[in-house]
């Protein structure tokens, strides 16, 4: 019975995030205009749920996240949409958790910040694949850029949620570590 309640809570907190994760995009959607970025620039609100879901629960529920995600960029907005979510999502997936399961052990603004790189670039790869050019790769620095600077404060933000999110008692997942890394220039971490 125990095991069952873990299940249904599991789902139940995917779906939770599912749900956080659209309205954190459709916001993202509404208020990019409005800061004056470049077309195709979001501040990647949504990819701190993905974040969360990977580091907590694991790279199935984030896997699921992503198509999830994908499924409903393709529903609202088109076929393209979809695909660039899909080809974003999964590259950027891919990167976390090879950084994740690789013989170093990345700092949150580290994974963070490759996850969102690794995000655009699989966009406009999959952008490129559409128009059946290499135009799309011309605009790659300015997105490269973005995503330096969005994957920064998807990890700032996430870090700054963890004593909250530690509070509803979810186990921790394997790069949870990453997050609570002590950054003490110099000094040492706590053993």
């Amino acid at each position: 019975m125990r095991q069952g309640q873990g299940m249904a809570r599991r789902v139940a907190l995917g779906g939770v995030l599912f749900a956080l994760a659209m309205v954190l995009s459709f916001a993202e959607s509404s208020i990019a205009p409005l800061l004056g970025l470049a077309p195709g620039m979001k501040l990647g609100l949504a990819n701190v749920v993905v974040m969360y879901a990977l580091l907590f629960l694991g790279g199935r529920a984030a896997l699921a996240l992503v198509l999830l995600k994908a499924l409903f960029g393709l529903l609202t907005r088109g076929a393209v949409a979809g695909l660039l979510s899909l080809a974003g999502g999964l590259f950027s997936l891919l990167v976390m958790l090879a950084l994740l399961h690789g013989p170093l052990r990345p700092t949150g603004l580290i994974l963070s910040a490759c996850g969102a790189i690794a995000h655009n670039l699989g966009q406009l790869l999959a952008a490129g694949a559409v128009l059946s050019s290499a135009m799309a790769l011309g605009y790659a620095p300015v997105l490269l850029v973005s995503g330096l600077a969005m994957g920064a404060i998807t990890a700032l933000v996430l870090k700054a949620l963890l004593p909250a999110l530690a509070r509803l008692g979810l186990p921790a997942g394997p790069g949870v570590e990453a997050l609570k890394q002590p950054e003490q220039p110099g000094g040492e971490g706590h053993g």
